[in-house]
This record gives C-alpha cells, structure tokens and sequence, in this order.
C-alpha cells in the first residue's frame, strides 16, 4: 500500500509540473503572438470542429478561459446588441463646410422641402455637365439618386440636408449611387441605408474622383463603398472633415465604416471614424494612401476588427492620427498592412507622429505587417497600452515612446492629451533620409472633425501637441 501511495504521489507531482510547464508554454506563446485570448480560443474552436470527441472534453477548460479573460464565443458575440444610438442632430449653417467657389458657366440648381423641385432623385436626372446642385438643410425621406454626370457640385445649404433611407436605396446598392465623374459633395448626411447583398451604403462610388467635405455616415450597413478599377487604378477618394460611425450589418458580417477597392488614390484628413460592427473604420485597398490627422477609435460599445487596414499593401502615410483598439474588437491588431496578400509594384508603410491606444487587457499588436513588404518607417508614435510591432520584413523605428495611462489626462474619454512631459517625449527632427516621405506632421486632429494647423515644428511624440497645464 505504502508503495502504491507514493507511486501514486510521484505520478500527482509529475502531472503538476507537466500542467505548470504547459501553462507556462502556454503564456509564453500567448505573450510572443501578439494575439488576444479571445482570437487564440476562436482558432483553438476553429481547429476542434469537426472533432465531437475533442470538443466534448475541452468544453469545460474552454468555458473557464472564456469567463477568465471575458472572451466569448463567435456564437456568443453573435447574439450581443450592438446598440445604434440616433444620430447627432442635423448640423446648422455656422457647422457646415463654406462654400467654394462657384465653376464658371454652371447652372445651380436648388432643392427644398418646399420648393419648385422637392427630390433630389428628380435633380438627379436634370442637371447636367459642371452644374452646381444645391439642396437645402432639411430631412429627406427616401429620397435615393443615381449621378452620372462628368463633373458636378453638390452641397447642402443653410445647415445639412439629412437623407433618411428609410428602407430605399438606389440599383439595390446606397443611398447615392456616384459613376465615373468629377464630383465634389459637401454638407450631406446619409443615414439607415440598407440593402439585400448586405452591402447597403451611404455612397457607392463607382469610378471617377470623389471629394467629401463635411459629411456624416450613421447606421448604414456600409458608410461609403467604392468599387475597384479594373483593368488599371484610375479613381480618386478624398475625406475630408467628415464623420463615420455605427455600420452594421448583423451580428456575423461585416460592417466597415469606409470601404475602398482597388483605386489609384485615397487621402482622409480632419475625419472621426468609430463604433464598426465587426468590420474596420477603414479598410483600403488603394495603391497610394495618404491618413493625416484623423481620429479613429472604436470607443466604448465598438467591436471594429482593424482601425486601420492596407489589405493590398501600396504605399501609406499614416501621419498625425490618433487611433484606438477597443476591449470589443474582433482582431488583435491595431493597423494591419498586407494581411491579404500585396498587389502593388511598391508596397511601403510610414507611420509616424500617431497616438496608438491598445484598450484590450490582455494584449494585442499596435502594427501587424505581412511577409513581401518594402518596409516600415515608425517614427515618433506615442503607445499606450499592452501590444507591439509584427513585421516580418525591414523595420525602421525612429524615436517611438511608450507612455503609462497616468501620462495622460483623461484616457477613458478619448482624451489622450499628455499630462505631463519628460525629456523621453520630446519629438525628434527626422533627418533628410525621411524628410521626403512627409513624415513631419503640420496640423493635428480637432475634435470633432477638423484639423488645426501647427504653430512652428511639432515639440511632442504622438498625434497631440498640446503642452500640459
């Protein structure tokens, strides 16, 4: 008996230094991945199904992981409310973009709740080549339009015209449908588009160059949606001022606030982009791609996968944001570059003077590149938060600094100003081998879409420049 009883003893010991040493294992693979609990347990669940017996036995281990770490499950996930607020109230005149000025020769047509002509669909068809559309503030009820005119102005007048889906879309796509023209849109709305494919937008951009100024994207299944150049890149995105918030689509697909296919070029600036359902605030499949001064942070409530993401690859500027993962988030990474393969004849990453907030608890990846890029110059972004750098080829990090969350005045209101400075947060010049990049911010972000241009060089790393009190 005597002998069973330590046999039985040395067998208990054993198994308890195996279970540490797997844990141990366990945590140091965790650290290294730069993965969440949440994505490693939906990979485990992923490489059990199909295997009844397995997942029967792993069921109670699994269960205890997900409770320890908040982690539910793909199905779980699925049946959380993401809760759509109503949208801000319709901006009045001092809040909208001023108007530019008027193309020589053009004809300016007007739209009112009250006047000669009441639809927009119905301007839609009458004008033509370099008129200036005008559509006074007010809310538009299923008012949908398809524009394929070469050049056009279009603008909301007297505050912003808000346009209500309600159920209607045009060619089963968005709210408006914009083909192959010049089109400069500024001070309109566009709300609750929906559509059967799931893809329901605000906009459909489907070739040409589009300029945005002072627009809002609330509730739609897409914000804006922009199809791809084919055989060549030709188009042209430009954001400006706007807002994007709460695309969703239902609890298993994907929901991005701004979506870009493959197209020759898309600048952001000045911008707010938060609170995606499961799909990223901005994905962009652009050869060259140029983010300065925005705001992308998914906030309390959002469960956005990527903040920010260059599927293809191409070449990026990220410059002046701030950007923030959310304990929500669908994947681990904060900016993502290359994750589906790289497309370009040149794919290239500068980020530099960004504010990068990792919210998660239990881990994540400021920056995820894939193998084939020509690399990436990191130079001084502010991290806060668990998480670092996966990049599997060249990477070159000029003066990047980590800061505790008591660095910084008010972090549980986006407020990422810093509360203090230190010899380690200075902003170092970059010297002539970047200068040709642009990686020396000019402006920063003012909330709650603008930018305000810098009084001299920038003093501070990250996207804020505020000197403490």
């Amino acid at each position: 008996m005597s002998a069973h009883r330590s046999w039985f003893a040395r067998a208990l010991v054993a198994c308890a230094i195996l279970a540490a040493a797997t844990a141990l294992l366990g945590w140091y693979l965790y650290r290294q991945s730069g993965r969440t609990p949440g994505e490693l347990l939906d990979y485990a669940d992923h490489r059990m199904d199909g295997h009844p017996v397995v997942e029967t036995l792993a069921a109670p281990v699994m269960h205890l992981l997900r409770s320890t770490f908040g982690a539910p499950s793909v199905a779980d996930r699925a049946r959380i409310r993401f809760v759509i607020p109503p949208p801000p109230p319709r901006r009045g005149a001092s809040e909208i973009a001023p108007p530019e000025r008027m193309p020589p020769g053009a004809r300016v047509w007007r739209v009112s709740p009250d006047g000669p002509i009441r639809r927009i669909g119905e301007v839609a068809r009458l004008a033509r080549d370099g008129d200036v559309v005008e559509i006074e503030a007010g809310d538009y009820h299923q008012d949908v339009a398809v524009w394929e005119q070469a050049r056009l102005t279009i603008r909301g007048v007297g505050g912003a015209a808000r346009l209500l889906a309600g159920g209607r879309n045009a060619e089963g796509k968005a709210i408006w449908v914009i083909r192959n023209g010049d089109f400069d849109v500024a001070n309109i709305d566009f709300i609750g588009a929906r559509a059967s494919d799931r893809n329901g937008a605000g906009i459909r951009f489907e070739g040409g160059r589009l300029r945005l100024r002072r627009c809002l994207f609330w509730n739609n299944q897409m914000g804006l949606v922009s199809s791809n150049d084919n055989p060549a890149p030709r188009s042209e995105l430009i954001v400006e001022d706007s807002e994007f918030a709460y695309s969703y689509v239902d609890g298993q697909h994907w929901g991005h606030n701004l979506y870009v296919g493959s197209m020759r070029a898309l600048t952001v600036t000045g911008s707010y982009f938060h609170h995606a359902g499961i799909g990223h605030l901005i994905k962009s499949r652009a050869t060259i791609n140029d983010i300065r001064y925005n705001r992308l942070t998914d906030e309390v409530g959002g469960r956005a996968s990527y903040e920010l993401e260059f599927p293809n690859g191409g070449v990026a500027h990220v410059i002046g944001n701030i950007i923030q993962q959310q304990i929500g988030t669908e994947n681990s990474a904060v900016v993502s570059f290359g994750a589906e393969g790289y497309k370009w004849p040149v794919n290239t990453l500068y980020i530099a003077s960004n504010t990068l907030v990792n919210d998660h608890p239990y881990g994540g990846t400021f920056l995820r590149v894939a193998h084939g890029s020509g690399g990436v110059v990191s130079a001084n972004n502010l991290l806060v938060g668990p998480g670092g750098y996966q990049v599997a080829d060249r990477l070159t990090v000029v003066n990047d600094v980590r800061a505790d969350w008591e660095d910084l005045r008010m972090p549980a209101r986006q407020d990422y100003r810093l509360a203090r400075t230190a010899a380690r947060t200075a902003y170092q010049p970059l010297s002539d081998e970047f200068q040709g990049a642009r990686l020396t911010p000019d402006a920063q972000y003012v909330h709650p879409h603008t930018t305000r241009r810098l009084n001299g060089a920038p003093s501070l790393v990250g996207a804020l420049q505020d000197q403490p009190p």
